[in-house]
């Protein structure tokens, strides 16, 4: 019973140990640029001197509310990643704030997984159990 629990508990941290492997190779956080570009913001590349000019003179990589014809619309500057701007809609905006929050909530849902399996692989240095 004890040497089947084990080979259990052995095999139960393989398929973790492989499974958070497979989550963080070759895949990296989705970051900023790339969530604005699926939530549909537009890369604009400075095509004058003027407009690279105005490009270093925004907030760099922070999104900035800008009113235009009566609407909200959002900037981003990335002078020194692309350098360029990403420009969206209010729905742009929401739909960026949707996709922040479900990397957010994969990132904590990876790091839980993580820890778990750290924790079920130290469970062996205490022997088997029930310990009394």
């Amino acid at each position: 019973m004890t040497r089947k629990w084990r080979w259990t508990t052995v095999l139960a941290t393989a398929i973790l140990i492989a499974v958070s492997g497979c989550a963080t190779v070759g895949s990296r956080p989705l970051g900023t640029e790339q969530l604005l570009s699926a939530a549909g913001f537009e890369m604009k590349l400075p095509d004058t001197p003027e407009t690279a000019a105005t490009l270093r003179t925004l907030p760099a990589q922070t999104l900035v509310p800008q009113p235009r014809d009566g609407q909200i619309h959002y900037a981003y500057a990335d002078p020194k990643g692309c350098g360029c701007l990403y420009v969206g809609t209010e729905k742009n905006y929401q739909e960026y704030q949707r996709l922040a929050f479900q990397r957010e909530l994969a990132e904590k849902r990876l790091k839980a997984a993580q820890e778990y399996s750290n924790a079920v692989m130290t469970w062996g240095t205490w022997g088997p159990w029930p310990w009394f």
